[in-house]
């Protein structure tokens, strides 16, 4: 038998080339998680990485080498960080500690709830006024919509009682564009008061509060009371409502009274609803 005619054996297989196919195969790099941007508000609880000092965000402080954080710990003992990437931890995972964004400033309220007008120039009164009865609903008309007046320039005037309306009246000459709003107490169905004030023309506009006084438009719970005492009629009624409630004389009531409001919200319905609609006639552009 020749050598070419020998049966064939088993061939050897090739050996692998470590240089084959992707070389960096099951060997890719790992992307570490990015860490978090937190907000340094104040009152946030963080470690320190680097020295496990655990604080509340005090504040935010810019120096010539940057921005830092003061915390302050359990003791009171405060530290400056700065604001470094990753060098805090919050519940044990890192955090990037970032300056808080401003929020927007949200607009002031007046006393009245009407949005405050900053920067106010003082205007020219308009020709038309609003008329209260006595100082005490001239002093918390001013107390509550004082703001709102000097906007539009409305002047409130005082008529030393209901007495005087029709003389005062007379005086003004009320017209077009030179209204009167009158405000009212014990304005009720057959009282001396509405026969007063009814049919006085289309530039006169009155309004009121079913009150005895004016005292009584402010919420019991502002002056501190359950519920303002029934007087007697013939009694004078704020000596009566002082002697009942140990306020001494009717000028030391006044002065608890006139503190005790600072906003609309310590007035009842009746008399915030009755001086609005007053502001609203006095203001309105007159009609062509």
């Amino acid at each position: 038998m020749t050598r070419s005619s020998r049966a064939a054996g088993p061939r050897e297989p090739h050996a692998r080339d470590p240089y084959a196919g992707d070389i960096y195969a099951g060997h890719q790099r790992r992307h570490k998680p990015a860490v978090p941007q937190l907000a340094a508000d104040r009152g946030l609880v963080v470690e320190d990485a680097g020295t496990g000092f655990c604080g509340a965000v005090v504040g935010i402080e810019k120096t010539y080498d940057g921005d830092f954080v003061r915390l302050e710990d359990a003791k009171g003992r405060t530290r400056l960080f700065g604001l470094r990437p990753a060098a805090f931890l919050v519940d044990g995972s890192p955090v990037t500690l970032v300056r808080p964004v401003a929020a927007a400033a949200k607009p002031r309220r007046s006393a009245s709830g009407s949005t405050e007008v900053t920067g106010l120039r003082a205007r020219t009164a308009l020709p038309s006024r609003i008329w209260v009865e006595g100082v005490h609903d001239a002093a918390l008309v001013e107390r509550v919509w004082g703001h709102d007046l000097r906007v539009e320039g409305v002047v409130v005037e005082h008529l030393e009682g209901l007495d005087n309306l029709a003389d005062r009246l007379q005086e003004f000459q009320p017209g077009p564009g030179r209204r009167v709003g009158v405000l009212v107490d014990h304005l009720v169905t057959g009282s001396k008061e509405s026969r007063l004030t009814s049919s006085l023309g289309p530039h006169v506009l009155v309004t009121g509060h079913p009150y005895i006084d004016v005292w009584e438009a402010v919420k019991p719970a502002s002056v501190g009371i359950a519920a303002w005492p029934t007087i007697p009629r013939g009694e004078d009624w704020k000596t009566g409502i002082c002697e009942r409630l140990g306020w001494g004389t009717p000028r030391e009531g006044w002065q608890r009274v006139y503190a005790a409001v600072s906003t609309f919200r310590d007035l009842e319905a009746p008399m915030i609803g009755a001086v609005e609609r007053l502001v609203d006639f006095v203001t309105e552009a007159p009609q062509g």
